[in-house]
């Protein structure tokens, strides 16, 4: 019994001394380095960046108005171009047929027209007129006989047969005149309706010329104002269908960039807002201008839902070209004299921003309140100082009171 007391005095023992000697081995331990920035005080601007698309804000692209061959281009791509211009030709022989035959078409309906207008052709109509007049002037003449026979008969001067045989002639004038009579309104009602037809067909048959002779007329493409063709797809020989795009013209001095801001950040635009556009094909440059129209709906562009911000940029020497995708940087605020913290420095807990200011050879988690931020810094408004000295998360966790030294890059 007091072999295994002995025992387990001696296991604590040697425990305990493990222990001591691993506490004194962590306290040998280096402490961990991390790298220091400064809070300074600058001009600090504020801003959206973001990606975009150029577009013209003018656009005129001039569309094929029939299927046929371009004759001739006369233009090149990417010059500059005055209104009126001939950029191309296209062969239009089979329109100009088309628009012949449609134009004969067109005078002889024109006439059948007139005549209808005017109550039938003059000389169908003339002849149903003289026939009634013929047939009222035969019933006339019977019917005044008809009346002296009666009367001759009541005398005895006249036979019944002589009575009843004019009698039946008046009957057959009187069935003439009716004839005559109806011939002439159905003639009238025919007119009528022929006009009516005739009305319509002649609309359509002027629509029919106007459209042919607005597709013959567009078989010499112009530029319709001055600018920069900077679209010329089409080459001499080539077959093109009605609506192929022919070319492209705008003036490109200035440009709208169509800017993708993620819905968090719509909130901070307004109308008149500085725009700085660069694009890597030319880089170092960069484009300036004032946003426009503001986004009116959210859509999804990708993984992101976006509002279209629309930008116009001065584009004097036109380079930046149309449908070139660039980034883009939309000043929101600008503030003089701020406290500026990076924003690898700011660290996040719920509603609270902290920081760990180095003091000595020991971190200090403090609370900071921030204002405007950007893509790389904060704004601080209150809780630490200029030149405070802040640590910046790396490797290992940082935690309050932590024991640190500062990386020194030369020494690596």
């Amino acid at each position: 019994m007091r072999t295994l007391s002995r025992r387990v005095w001696l296991l604590l023992g040697l425990a305990t001394v493990l222990a001591v000697v691993l506490l004194y081995l962590n306290s040998r331990r280096p402490a961990a380095r991390v790298t220091i920035v400064q809070a300074t005080r600058e001009t600090f601007r504020s801003s959206i960046s973001s990606n975009g698309k150029v577009e013209p804000i003018t656009p005129y692209s001039l569309r094929a108005k029939f299927d046929g061959f371009v004759e001739r281009v006369v233009a090149s791509e990417g010059k500059n171009v005055k209104k009126g211009e001939l950029l191309l030709t296209m062969n239009d022989r089979d329109i100009r047929a088309q628009l012949a035959q449609a134009r004969a078409q067109l005078a002889s309906q024109q006439d059948d027209l007139r005549a209808a207008q005017a109550g039938g052709r003059a000389d169908q109509a003339a002849k149903l007129s003289a026939d009634v007049k013929s047939a009222a002037a035969e019933q006339n003449l019977l019917q005044r006989q008809q009346e002296s026979l009666t009367k001759l008969a009541a005398q005895n001067a006249a036979t019944s047969e002589e009575v009843e045989k004019n009698h039946a002639a008046l009957e057959h004038a009187d069935a003439s005149v009716d004839q005559a009579r109806k011939a002439k309104q159905e003639f009238e009602r025919q007119a009528g309706l022929d006009r009516e037809r005739l009305e319509l067909l002649v609309e359509h048959s002027q629509a029919l010329v106007n459209d042919l002779e607005d597709k013959a007329d567009s078989a010499r493409v112009v530029a319709p104002a001055s600018g920069t063709l900077y679209s010329l797809p089409v080459h001499a020989g080539d077959y093109v269908h009605t609506g192929d795009l022919l070319a492209d013209v705008a003036d490109l001095r200035s440009v709208r960039v169509r800017a993708y801001v993620d819905e968090p950040e719509l909130g901070q635009l307004e109308r008149g807002q500085t725009v700085v556009v660069s694009w890597d094909a030319l880089p170092g440059r960069t484009w300036v201008g004032k946003t426009d129209v503001l986004p009116r709906q959210v859509v999804a562009l990708g993984t992101r839902n976006v509002g279209e911000l629309l930008c116009t940029i001065t584009n004097a020497d036109m380079d930046l070209i149309p449908n070139t995708t660039v980034d883009v940087r939309i000043e929101i605020n600008e503030r003089a004299d701020a406290l500026v913290v990076p924003r690898g420095a700011v660290q996040i807990d719920g509603s609270h921003r902290y920081v760990y200011r180095f003091d000595g050879n020991r971190l200090h988690r403090t609370e900071i309140r921030v204002g405007l931020s950007n893509a790389t810094e904060f704004q601080v408004v209150s809780g630490i100082e200029q030149g405070d000295t802040l640590a910046l998360p790396g490797g290992t966790p940082l935690r309050d009171n932590m024991a640190v030294r500062v990386a020194n890059p030369d020494s690596e």
